[in-house]
């Protein structure tokens, strides 16, 4: 009897319960609210579902997270920066550059949005962080996840990768929540009502030169941006060329959704509660938070100085779609403009100014390897 009550004690002590913290509850309840959003809400499912996953197995068995654990081992093409760089020939591969081509202007609009990541830069300087971590931490502010991650294993802030990530994910995921509040305060209605121009036919032999003229361009200027700069050209010359379509296939889904897998699990495994449920933590959520608001409020400011400029030919609400969240953020440009004029339809439009919002936020991750002398 003493030996059947010694296995069943054994047996009970070696369950979560008995190891588990009060943070790690806590987070675990974080998690399956990001599964309500991701799977009730479909807020960017494929995204928010196996980074929330990651996040509950995590907290439920850290040692998944730990030297020889599973979900280290993909954390570690994070940190090698293989993965981020996989996402951005995924995401070359089903963007359309054509409305960025037609219209030019997008580009100024996408650069606009970037003042949230120098805007997160300088917050994050005066609450303490070094100037790299400052760096790192400030990409949350062009919702671009894999080149948060890519910045923080290029300036070795390996330690701040996991909230910078989180963060960055989860602001790309709800985007639908934070923008739109802001789109409408800066707007009025009659410029949320504005209808653009049809945009112009971009030949095909446009569509070729653009990511080939894109990457000299950008990466003579800036070599440390050719891994995410040339990956998201390389992905777009298999779409438009037309010669190769099996690599477009591939790209777009199999290897996109298998890098998805690995990069959101990892992603959300580093949020265990010891490691997450600190101060620094909470500062890079809030400066993401707020520079993710600013870039947003500054890309509709911007569009409608371009609406004054244009004599109303612009509508504001394109400009909030300059972050690098694809494409998401132009879906939100469509849906806040279909709300004052159901006739009016933005969406291509907003994806010019949301594509641009890519190449500039690898740009500005650029700059700061740059400054850095990475």
């Amino acid at each position: 009897m003493d030996y059947i009550i010694e296995v069943f004690g054994n047996l009970l002590h070696q369950t979560a319960f008995f190891n588990l913290t009060v943070g790690n509850y806590a987070m675990i309840g974080v998690a399956c609210v990001f599964l309500y959003l991701a799977i009730r809400k479909e807020y960017e499912p494929l995204l928010l579902v196996p980074i929330s996953f990651g996040m509950l197995l995590v907290n439920i068995y850290p040692d998944i997270m730990a030297d020889g654990g599973l979900l280290h081992y993909f954390f570690l093409l994070d940190e090698w920066s293989i993965l981020p760089s996989l996402i951005f020939l995924g995401v070359g591969a089903m963007t359309d550059f054509g409305p960025l081509i037609a219209n030019p202007q997008s580009f100024l609009l996408g650069a606009a949005a970037q003042f949230g990541i120098f805007a997160a830069y300088i917050g994050a300087m005066c609450l303490g962080f070094d100037d790299a971590a400052a760096a790192a931490i400030s990409i949350i502010g062009g919702a671009d996840g894999p080149t948060s991650i890519y910045l923080a294993g290029k300036l070795h802030q390996s330690n701040l990768m996991g909230p910078i990530a989180v963060a960055a994910y989860s602001y790309m995921s709800l985007v639908p929540i934070i923008q739109p509040p802001i789109m409408r305060l800066l707007t009025t209605e009659e410029e949320r009502k504005i209808k653009m121009d049809q945009l112009r036919p971009v030949s095909k032999l446009e569509r070729i030169l653009f990511p080939v003229i894109v990457t000299i361009i950008v990466c003579l200027i800036l070599p440390s941006t050719a891994p995410l700069v040339g990956m998201l050209m390389l992905g777009n010359l298999f779409k438009e060329s037309g010669v190769v379509r099996q690599l477009t296939e591939t790209a777009s889904n199999a290897l996109m959704y298998i890098v998805v897998i690995l990069l959101g699990t990892s992603v959300g495994a580093t949020t265990s509660a010891e490691a997450f449920l600190n101060l620094t933590t909470i500062k890079i959520v809030v400066l993401g938070l707020l520079a993710f608001a600013f870039g947003t409020a500054a890309g509709v400011l911007f569009g409608k100085l371009m609406c004054k400029l244009t004599g109303g030919k612009v509508n504001p609400l394109i400009g909030s779609a300059g972050v690098s969240a694809v494409p998401m953020a132009a879906r939100v440009s469509q849906k806040v403009g279909a709300e004052s004029d159901p006739t009016n339809f933005l969406l291509m439009h907003a994806m010019g100014p949301n594509v641009a919002g890519v190449i500039g936020t690898a740009v500005a991750a650029g700059v700061f390897m740059a400054i850095f002398g990475v």
